[in-house]
């Protein structure tokens, strides 16, 4: 019997073996090198500029604008990451059935659920980065002005508060990818119906 039973495994073992390579065939053909530069010129591009702006515009901040816009920036990057997951995790059948009635934003749901992958890495990485670069400058920039008006170590004050803006990102994503996943459809159908209003896919 166990000897039947180790067969069993080692046959089901083959199996995952055979259908992990299959798919690993799949991904590798459907790779798009085009978007893999483009994403990679579009996230350096957005964070030396924003980088660059925030080393000379955020050290002019009081400290209450600097406590704003950190939390503004962290909840921009928790946001853009509840639709990278909505959009891979949502149902796409459910859109095409909503574009066949020519509900307003449909059209926009489909084309992002079929370019999820691109949408997700935009949303998720890009967006993501660009608020974790402001939001990180933001925090020195907190730390500096506590740090001064309190007669702080600075690096303590710095070590606090880099802290405090990474729970608080880690933390808002963690919960918002929960929500995410519950409420995909509804979230990636929102926020096509507001893209519509900008843009209109044909």
């Amino acid at each position: 019997m166990k000897k039947e039973e180790k067969q069993i495994l080692k046959n089901e073992l083959e199996n995952l073996k055979i259908q992990t390579k299959r798919k690993e065939k799949i991904k590798k053909e459907l790779v798009d090198i085009k978007w893999i530069i483009k994403i990679i010129i579009i996230s350096f591009s957005l964070s030396f500029l924003l980088s660059s702006i925030s080393e000379i515009v955020i050290p002019n901040f009081n400290l209450l604008l600097g406590i704003l816009t950190a939390l503004i920036f962290i909840a921009l990057g928790i946001l853009f990451d509840i639709i990278g997951v909505s959009v891979t995790a949502a149902d796409e059948k459910v859109f095409h059935s909503m574009n066949s009635r020519k509900v307003k934003g449909a059209d926009i749901a489909v084309k992002f659920k079929k370019n999820s992958e691109k949408v997700s890495n935009f949303c998720c990485d890009v967006i993501g980065d660009v608020c974790g670069v402001i939001s990180g400058s933001t925090s020195v920039m907190i730390a500096t002005l506590i740090s001064n008006n309190l007669h702080l170590p600075l690096l303590l004050t710095t070590l606090f508060f880099t802290a405090c803006v990474s729970a608080l990102t880690i933390g808002g994503k963690a919960m918002g990818k929960s929500f995410a996943i519950n409420k995909s459809d509804i979230i990636l159908y929102e926020f096509s119906k507001f893209i519509s209003i900008f843009y209109k896919y044909k």
